[in-house]
């Protein structure tokens, strides 16, 4: 599966560790002691989220592309 949404990718010291989050899928993110570590979950955490949604028949949102932060 080719993975087209945007990842947020950072630093929590809390966590002591990168967290990669998913903004367009509610509650959808994934951590890693290294970059990519993180996005690597990231991807697996992204698909899991989109199957879990179609067993449950729910709206998988569509990917928006770049976002702005500002």
């Amino acid at each position: 599966m080719k993975i087209i949404y945007n990842i947020i990718l950072y630093w929590s010291e809390v966590d002591r560790a990168f967290i990669a989050e998913v903004p367009e899928l509610p509650g959808c993110a994934a951590d890693g002691a290294t970059y990519q570590e993180a996005v690597q979950n990231a991807e697996i955490v992204i698909q899991e989220w989109i199957e879990t949604a179609k067993e449950l028949g729910r709206s998988i949102p569509e990917p928006q592309g770049r976002l702005s932060l500002s």
